[in-house]
């Protein structure tokens, strides 16, 4: 029976691939999600700010809706990665399953083979037992009528 350890290695790498893939989006995920907690620590700055001194206020309009294009950029940017991530995650169980598959069926060929070697193992000592046995009949009939 033919070998599948090549093909379990190729997969094991490929799924390892998909977990650096899946890895990568969650980082891009944290920064994005970081960007916003910064971006609303910057608001709360400005608006505390523009409170605080009259002229300011009057650029906190502008600054105002720049944040909020910005907030809905950052938002957009965090669903299309959780996407990418659901997308990467289902994959990710599909190489294992693969892999698993893989696996599986060596293990099983593995099996097989230690039965079938157990079995020529077994065939070979009747066999020896038997020679032996045939010898020993021949030699106490030689004894015993000679």
């Amino acid at each position: 029976m033919s070998n599948l350890r090549g093909l379990i290695r190729l997969y094991r790498w490929r799924t390892d691939e998909k977990q650096r893939v899946l890895a990568e989006l969650h980082n891009q995920e944290d920064r994005l999600r970081a960007d916003a907690a910064r971006l609303e620590d910057e608001i709360k700055a400005e608006q505390d700010a523009a409170r605080g001194n009259f002229e300011i206020s009057f650029g906190y309009a502008n600054f105002a809706r720049a944040a909020l294009g910005r907030r809905a950029q950052i938002a957009q940017a965090i669903t299309q990665i959780q996407s990418q991530i659901a997308t990467a995650t289902e994959a990710l169980a599909e190489a294992f399953q693969e892999v698993k598959r893989y696996e599986l069926a060596q293990d099983e060929r593995e099996r097989q083979d230690k039965q079938k070697q157990r079995h020529k193992e077994n065939e070979m000592l009747d066999e020896t037992a038997a020679i032996g046995f045939r010898r020993r009949q021949r030699d106490d009939a030689e004894n015993t009528g000679g």
